[in-house]
């Protein structure tokens, strides 16, 4: 059959959407209503309980069907009660996103002077946090034909200059590693690596008034910043019956901040 733009809606899918509810003006709140609008039911999850449950309700007061659910990802029993939740309101497991990192609290952290404690916790929820939520819906993936996984990197990490990118490193590899075992299963597994974003988060680390801020629009062919929003776009794709044929690859959105060849 030729192409047609109906391969980008996610009608009857179920999609799980981590670090959704931790700030009002996330990555995370954007992916969850383009998700939803794009048709999908989505599991916001958080470890802020109350606001994944906001967010939920948003989308299900525009018309979506959402479910606010409190989940820490470092813990498996949690992220499985997190599954269990999702199946049972709505039957099944097509995709997840792992968008729940710690940035703001170890971005500024030098790794010549990090504690072995403070590179544990940062790797605990940036790398087996990831693994603890794919690993739990793998099962689910498979009893339904197959899925789809994003991982969300960061600029960040090429190079990586700081803790943070140098988790997001170990999930580029967890990335790729994933995407050879489960092409079998008919699961995808892919990567965004978005730029300086307009979020709350970003906005706090790097103001309008931020040298680097400055540095960055120099030098993206582009432009330097962008709101969440234009994230969205990339994700549906990538979660889509559009993205059927791309697994293990990372696509950076960012103004042409890093190119790779």
């Amino acid at each position: 059959m030729p192409f047609t733009n109906e391969q980008f809606r996610l009608d009857g899918k179920v999609a799980i959407m981590t670090g959704a509810g931790g700030r009002g003006n996330s990555i995370g709140r954007a992916y969850a209503f383009g998700l939803a609008n794009a048709g999908a039911a989505v599991i916001v999850a958080d470890l802020n309980g109350e606001g994944a449950k906001a967010v939920a309700d948003e989308i299900v007061a525009a018309g979506g069907k959402a479910l606010g659910v409190e989940a820490d990802i470092t813990d498996r029993g949690s992220v499985a009660k997190m599954v269990e939740a999702g199946v049972a309101a709505f039957g099944g497991i097509d995709i997840l996103v792992n968008n729940a990192a710690l940035m703001v609290e170890i971005v500024g952290t030098p790794a010549s002077q990090i504690s072995t404690e403070d590179l544990d916790r940062a790797l605990k929820v940036n790398l087996h946090g990831a693994l603890n939520c794919s690993q739990a819906v793998i099962p689910e993936m498979a009893r339904r034909g197959g899925g789809r996984i994003v991982n969300q990197l960061s600029a960040g990490a090429f190079p990586a200059q700081s803790v943070y990118g140098v988790t997001k490193v170990a999930l580029l590899g967890l990335t790729t590693t994933l995407a050879t075992e489960l092409g079998s299963q008919n699961i995808t597994v892919n990567a965004i690596a978005p730029g300086m974003t307009k979020s709350d988060a970003g906005l706090s680390l790097t103001p309008d008034d931020s040298p680097l801020v400055q540095y960055v629009e120099n030098r993206t062919p582009i432009h330097g910043r962008d709101v969440p929003d234009a994230l969205v776009g990339a994700l549906i794709m990538l979660v889509s019956d559009a993205g059927r044929w791309m697994t293990g690859q990372t696509l950076n959105i960012d103004g042409g901040w890093v190119m790779r060849n």
